[in-house]
């Protein structure tokens, strides 16, 4: 489901990821009418605008993640340094998207989502970065990677380039309840809610290089 209050951008969007046999686009909405069709559709993934007239982004996602068995929620941003997009992962976003990424990349970035993994524009920049780990809990994970056991470190990596547990699985030739474990104590260890926090805190620790499919 994409939600912007701008037509062409929801239409734009439809019509790219409509091309790919595995996504439907369930629906679209604009900021008035995005959690009535949330609650209706139930989409899998949501792309939701950051900056909207009526009824601004970071209310809708924290309606929909208070939803039972809520979807992975995307941000559509234009600025790479919005401060919003900050408080947006804080909240338990699963990643953001600029509104000008590649047409190509996007239905992968979808599927990612899709399966569980988290999704950093690859422009996400320093200043992103900086002021997610500005909050003094962050900040003080950070000196947390250095506790993290040698597996735990490698499934953080992997994770924090939008691996969904299946395909980590896969590469460390463990069991995905293993990589679930090792998620879990990954984030205990963080002091954080989600998968996107920890990859913004390993991408400050220089665990990985800042960049995600």
């Amino acid at each position: 489901m994409v939600i912007d209050d701008e037509a062409l951008v929801r239409t734009g969007f439809e019509l790219i990821l409509g091309q790919d046999p595995e996504i439907e686009v369930v629906a679209t909405a604009d900021d008035r009418t995005a959690l009535d069709r949330i609650e209706r559709h139930r989409p899998d993934v949501v792309l939701l605008d950051i900056r909207m007239p009526h009824i601004d982004g970071l209310t809708i996602l924290r309606e929909t993640l208070r939803r039972d068995e809520p979807p992975a929620v995307a941000i559509l941003t234009t600025f790479d340094a919005d401060e919003y997009v900050v408080e947006a992962l804080q909240l338990g976003a699963s990643g953001f998207l600029l509104k000008d990424t590649d047409p190509r990349q996007l239905a992968t970035l979808v599927k990612t989502l899709a399966a569980g993994g988290v999704v950093l524009s690859p422009r996400v920049t320093r200043s992103v970065i900086s002021g997610f780990a500005a909050s003094s809990a962050v900040a003080s994970a950070v000196t947390s990677v250095a506790k993290l056991t040698e597996r735990e470190r490698t499934v953080l990596a992997h994770a924090s380039v939008g691996l969904s547990n299946r395909e980590i699985a896969g590469l460390v030739q463990h069991s995905i309840g293993t990589v679930k474990d090792d998620m879990s104590a990954v984030l205990a260890k963080f002091g954080v809610a989600t998968r996107v926090q920890a990859a913004l805190i390993a991408q400050q620790a220089g665990l990985i290089d800042g960049e995600s499919p």
